[in-house]
């Protein structure tokens, strides 16, 4: 993306082949933004693990009752949440998925609560999206109706159907 196609007020960080760290220079916040289109359900890259841990923290994607991973590539780090993601950071297959297009330019996120029982920081979400759900918990937290929005990892389903029994 050329310096003039950034968002405003975002300098650029790094570039990671299809993708770039951008920041913005007001708050701070960084973020992973595109250079290529993805069609829904296409896989931009596989991931792997840097570190396993038995407790999440915010840089975490959790993968069992009692495993956290860091992200590899570490750039994987700075996709944020939105109640209106567009990939999924697919633990069963170990690839980072499009849930819904994107277009050059656009910010990678996804739903924590997708990949999140119970998260260690709790927040309130301000995604600005029309359905915003507020405080992001982890999907313990969220009601069934909110969840079922959402492409969730076979983890967060296996504990959903638990819930129920």
């Amino acid at each position: 993306m050329s310096e003039n196609q950034y968002p405003e007020n975002y300098i650029f960080i790094s570039n990671h082949d299809f993708t770039e760290v951008l920041q913005n220079n007001k708050t701070g916040h960084k973020g992973l933004f595109a250079l290529n289109n993805f069609k829904n359900g296409e896989i931009l890259l596989k991931f792997d693990s840097s570190k396993i841990v038995d407790r999440p923290n915010y840089l975490t994607v959790q993968i069992s009752d009692t495993q956290h991973i860091h992200l590899f590539p570490e750039f994987l780090q700075y996709i944020n949440h939105s109640c209106n993601p567009n990939v999924l950071f697919n633990t069963d297959t170990m690839v980072l998925e499009c849930v819904k297009e994107i277009f050059v330019g656009d910010e990678l996120s996804f739903f924590y609560p997708a990949t999140e029982w119970n998260m260690a920081q709790p927040f309130t979400c301000f995604c600005q999206q029309k359905n915003c759900i507020g405080q992001i918990a982890g999907a313990l937290n969220a009601p069934k109706e909110i969840l079922s929005r959402y492409k969730l990892t076979a983890f967060i389903k296996n504990k959903l159907a638990e819930r129920e029994a």
